[in-house]
């Protein structure tokens, strides 16, 4: 099992003060950064996460929580937009993420994942404290406060930008042993993103609902563009880069991802073929925006092929940039195999069986045991592809059905809320009614009175009404274990998401009614209204 806790890892999340360093635990072998926080974290925010650079410099990282955890568990999502005159290029297709680091729920029954990204793009002084790691000449490590070096580094090849990360998680194993996250007791690693990270964390994670994910550009609670991203025009860069972090940040805390400079990713660049990738890949992909490029290219979508190599040799482009992202093994320990061989066998293996009862095996089962008694070689065959065949089919089912449960959970928990606002509205009427209507102590308003109660009564049971059907019919149609899987990973969306964070007690109320719900077959509506009016008294 993958670990919940990151070993000996040597940094703290710092709190947004002014001029605060991130403080770094008691393994001594960590350097604590001795740059000035301008240098390395203009922005201080809580949850932020440094890592030492060599010449005694800091680079800082966001989490990024995607909310599933067990082995082979990973989030559909959609990328890219539809559209527009490069659909070859940025058409919208489906993609899978998961992190490469797990923890546990706070009520450890459950666990999510997450990888790390960089909070900013990788400045020029920066990038010089690494390049001394080439040379071995740390007599020529920057002085922060001789030069502003507060610009995104440009002008670096793709290779430089690997190669600089190469020898970085070298460093940090000799120098900072402890310092990196550790998953399975292996420490991570430092890299390019892969672009389906990149573009999740530019549209936000799940710090933001599925609606403003397919938006074309993140949140922005100021209003201003300007005031988040910089791009081509007098009313932003008026052609010039920008210093690091001058701009707020994305939902995730991360800085200048759709503009300032345009950066690298890991990936080949492949084109679009209506809902898949084309087959020849090219040289790698350029997410994001640039300071030179107008308003109306600051998307999430964005993304271009970066060339290697023009006629004259290696091209260093001097709009490009890059920030990295702290990743781990896959295969890191025997033990993580065995589950991930356990999950695979899993996958796509439905109860869709021709027993009647749904108590047999499932059908994949029956198909596999037919198999097993065939001598045929190619028949057997035929019937592995076939068996292969039908777990996929079943897996895509299976996803699709875990969306759909996550969607009816949410919509639960948002009756849940209706009912408490439409309840303690009709309980404040009866008091009104009560108070002077009742017991001899009518007046004029009465009639008045009593029809607003009338009124408000009726919607209260047409709402309970549809909470209750709505509850009974996800109940019947994904049962107990499929709904249970799904609540854990509900939670941590509303958790990480401020706007939706208020509904993680409606959605523990609306899944205890459920689980009543499975457990007796009855649909207590009154005792539903009244503890969703009783959430958070």
């Amino acid at each position: 099992m993958k670990s919940k806790v990151l070993g000996r890892w040597a940094v703290q999340m710092v709190l947004a003060l002014p001029a605060c360093h991130a403080a770094m635990a008691a393994d001594a072998t960590v350097p604590s950064p001795k740059w000035d926080a301008r240098f390395y974290n203009p922005k201080p925010a809580e949850g932020d996460i440094v890592l030492p650079l060599p010449c005694e410099g800091g680079i800082v990282f966001r989490k990024v929580v995607v909310p599933v955890g067990e082995p082979l568990a990973d989030l559909p999502i959609q990328v890219g937009q539809e559209g527009g005159a490069y659909a070859f290029v940025e058409k919208s297709r489906q993609a899978f993420i998961a992190g490469a680091f797990t923890e546990d729920s706070a009520d450890k029954k459950s666990k999510s994942s997450y990888y790390l990204m960089a909070k900013y793009e990788l400045t020029t002084t920066q990038y010089l404290a690494l390049s001394t790691l080439s040379s071995g000449d740390l007599a020529k490590c920057p002085n922060p406060e001789a030069a502003d070096g507060r610009f995104p580094v440009t002008g670096v090849s793709w290779f430089e930008a690997l190669r600089t990360a190469h020898l970085y998680n070298i460093w940090l194993r000799q120098h900072a042993k402890g310092a990196l996250p550790m998953e399975d007791k292996v420490s991570g690693f430092v890299r390019l993103p892969t672009e389906v990270e990149w573009e999740f964390a530019a549209r936000g994670g799940i710090k933001v609902d599925s609606a403003q994910f397919a938006e074309a550009r993140y949140p922005m609670p100021d209003g201003q563009i300007t005031q988040y991203e910089l791009f081509g025009g007098a009313q932003s860069s008026n052609g010039k880069i920008g210093r690091f972090g001058a701009l707020l940040p994305n939902p995730l805390g991360l800085h200048d991802m759709l503009g300032n400079v345009s950066e690298m990713t890991i990936d080949s660049f492949r084109l679009n073929k209506l809902d898949r990738q084309y087959g020849s890949a090219g040289s790698f992909v350029i997410r994001g925006s640039d300071y030179t490029q107008p308003e109306s290219e600051l998307r999430a979508s964005l993304r271009q092929e970066g060339n290697i190599y023009d006629e004259d040799g290696e091209i260093k482009n001097k709009t490009v940039g890059f920030r990295w992202v702290i990743a781990s093994r896959e295969m890191t320990t025997r033990e993580r195999v065995k589950q991930l061989e356990a999950s695979y066998k899993k996958l796509g293996d439905g109860q869709v069986s021709s027993d009647a009862s749904k108590k047999g095996a499932s059908a994949v089962t029956e198909l596999n045991t037919l198999a097993g008694k065939v001598t045929d070689k190619k028949l057997k065959d035929q019937l592995a592809s076939l068996e292969g065949k039908l777990r996929a089919s079943n897996q895509q089912q299976e996803e699709a059905r875990d969306q759909a449960i996550r969607a009816s959970l949410n919509l639960g928990a948002f009756l849940c809320t209706k009912l408490k606002d439409d309840g303690e509205h009709r309980n404040f009427l009866r008091e009104v009614y009560k108070s002077t209507c009742e017991g001899g102590n009518t007046d004029a308003t009465c009639e008045r009175r009593k029809q607003l109660l009338t009124s408000d009564e009726r919607r209260v049971d047409g709402v309970t009404q549809y909470y209750a059907s709505s509850l009974v019919d996800a109940a019947t149609l994904y049962g107990a274990e499929n709904l249970a899987k799904q609540v854990p990973v509900l939670n941590k969306m509303f958790e990480q998401n401020p706007q939706l964070n208020g509904l993680r007690p409606y959605l523990a109320t609306y899944w205890s009614h459920q689980k009543a719900y499975l457990g007796n077959k009855k649909a207590d509506r009154r005792a539903w209204l009244d503890s969703c009016v009783a959430v958070n008294k």
